[in-house]
């Protein structure tokens, strides 16, 4: 078992379109169906794989470009502790004073930590200054708990980057 990390920052309004964040549908629209619907049906199942969006579950960042990969741990405590660094780089735009607190952030990371040892991923998302939004998020893999579907994007462990 190891763990991928994944860091996206953008525009709020880009991280709501909900239909680029997550999978087609296994089952094309039959047919006959409207063809607005067979166009947008196209349209995500061409852009999901290769979007940098988050994706709603977190377990569909494995099958998302090996390029957005940001690091590679063996550890739990090595993954959570990359999440540790990459909350304090960004506190500082948190848009709420609340996430700023240095206590909280700590919890959180050890709550990651806890998750990531029992196999199981964590995503956090924050507010930075209006309109962005921060996505953090480390997904367990080899296999993944929530779904062993997706494939590992990742041949060999690496150094985060």
């Amino acid at each position: 078992m190891h763990h991928h990390g994944y860091l996206w920052t953008g525009p709020k309004e880009r991280f709501d379109q909900d239909a680029l964040r997550r999978p087609p549908h296994p089952e094309p629209p039959p047919p006959g169906s409207r063809p607005e619907l067979i166009q947008r049906y196209r349209e995500v199942a061409a852009e999901f794989p290769t979007s940098d969006l988050p994706p709603l579950e977190t377990v569909y960042w494995l099958i998302k470009p090996r390029s957005l990969v940001r690091g590679t741990w063996e550890e739990a405590k090595e993954a959570a502790s990359w999440l540790g660094e990459r909350l304090a780089e960004y506190a500082p735009r948190f848009a709420s004073d609340g996430d700023r607190d240095p206590a909280r952030l700590g919890r959180l990371v050890n709550a990651a930590a806890e998750r990531l040892h029992s196999g199981a991923d964590v995503s956090y998302g924050f507010y930075l200054e209006r309109p962005s939004f921060l996505s953090l998020a480390v997904v367990t893999c080899s296999p993944n708990r929530a779904n062993a579907g997706p494939v590992c994007p990742v041949a060999e462990p690496q150094a985060a980057v």
